[in-house]
């Protein structure tokens, strides 16, 4: 088996691209002439080319677009274009939120193992460090409990209080009747 060379690697795929771009352009006059539908899943069929070479070919699906939205091109075709199109717009849509998915997990990773970089260059990740920062935290989380709790009985003898005050100011303003409230309060007191 003997080495190529990468010149000729690189002589022989444009060889193969042109002839694959003369393809397309002979597989879509083909269609046009006889009134078939153009659209770029018939043309790459026609071509007996991968649709991708057209996405890469921006050219190339310029002018399959063009010839399928010329005038003189029959309904059918129109509407087979549409949904070619369509199944296009799906096709990238799901591409796009693959390459989404994997830009954010990209970027997870690239700042996970920056953030260690970091963490290890700074020398605070040292071991023991992070078991005194742990402990800490948890005894700053039980200093968060036990004052929550103690809020919780406060709160609960302001309204026993509140009730209480409520509770004698409504026995206070009923007192006798001619008696003010200054009186009536006194009267109870006794």
């Amino acid at each position: 088996m003997t080495a190529r060379s990468p010149e000729a690697l690189i002589a022989t795929r444009r060889r193969d691209s042109t002839r694959r771009r003369q393809r397309v352009l002979d597989a879509l006059d083909q269609l046009a002439a006889a009134g078939c539908e153009i659209s770029v899943s018939a043309v790459a069929h026609a071509a007996k080319v991968d649709r991708s070479f057209l996405y890469r070919h921006h050219d190339l699906r310029a002018q399959i677009h063009a010839r399928a939205a010329a005038p003189g091109t029959s309904p059918a075709s129109t509407a087979a274009s549409r949904q070619s199109l369509l199944a296009d717009l799906a096709n990238l849509r799901e591409q796009n939120q693959r390459l989404r998915r994997q830009n954010l997990s990209l970027t997870s990773r690239l700042s996970e193992v920056l953030g260690a970089e970091v963490f290890h260059a700074s020398g605070i990740g040292a071991h023991g460090e992070t078991g005194q920062l742990r402990s800490r935290i948890a005894e700053l989380e039980q200093q968060l409990l036990d004052l929550r709790e103690q809020l919780q009985e406060r709160a609960d003898e302001l309204d026993a209080a509140r009730t209480a005050n409520r509770d004698l100011m409504a026995l206070a303003n009923r007192g006798p009747a001619g008696a003010r409230p200054a009186e009536r309060l006194r009267g109870t007191a006794l």
